[in-house]
């Protein structure tokens, strides 16, 4: 029981203080804001992590190229990680820091977005991928913990969770992202209510 109350407790704590931090507050709308822009003008929005974080990018991306709150139009939306054949190809003849790089290069036009979420913020590979995309023009989006690591430096927009403890970012990662899904469902399809 204790382990229980501690983790919920740790939980709130940590989303406690995200509700306090205007500046973050402030970042997420201002992601929400870039993504409404690209996807107007025709722009994807790319997605990539690593395990726990591969699989909340791979959530996020169906959020938006599904639907979220309401049927409406798809968007362009994808998760970098989900062709396994192209993953172990170019892990095995150019390594896997270089899987997410590599896509960025033959998949990515100025005006796109590439989120990145790594609780580290030193993802190697996710930062690869920032140097291509930064390149290419492509809008960096860093998705993690309290120090934002290398990934800092190189993110256009970073909403680093105040914590430390990677299960607590992970948690907040994905309020994070589903507050962004819900306000880009909405700007870019209003409900008449």
């Amino acid at each position: 029981m204790d382990t229980i109350i501690r983790s919920i407790t740790d939980s709130i704590a940590t989303k406690q203080t995200i509700l306090g931090n205007g500046e973050l507050i402030g970042t997420i709308q201002a992601v929400a804001n870039v993504m409404i822009k690209a996807l107007k003008d025709g722009k994807r929005i790319l997605w990539c992590g690593n395990g726990g974080s591969a699989a909340d990018a791979q959530h996020l991306a169906a959020e938006l190229s599904g639907r979220f709150y309401y049927d409406r139009p798809p968007l362009n939306s994808e998760a970098m990680h989900c062709n396994t054949s192209y993953m172990t190809a170019v892990a095995n003849d150019y390594g896997y820091d270089l899987i997410y790089a590599r896509m960025i290069d033959g998949a990515c036009k100025p005006g796109d977005v590439l989120v990145g979420i790594s609780t580290s913020g030193n993802s190697k590979n996710i930062c690869n991928a920032f140097r291509k995309a930064k390149e290419l023009g492509v809008i960096t989006v860093a998705m993690t913990g309290e120090t934002g690591g290398e990934m800092k430096a190189m993110a256009d927009y970073l909403l680093n969770v105040p914590s430390s403890d990677t299960p607590r970012i992970q948690e907040a990662h994905i309020m994070i992202g589903h507050i962004i899904c819900e306000i880009v469902e909405a700007q870019l399809f209003p409900r008449n209510l």
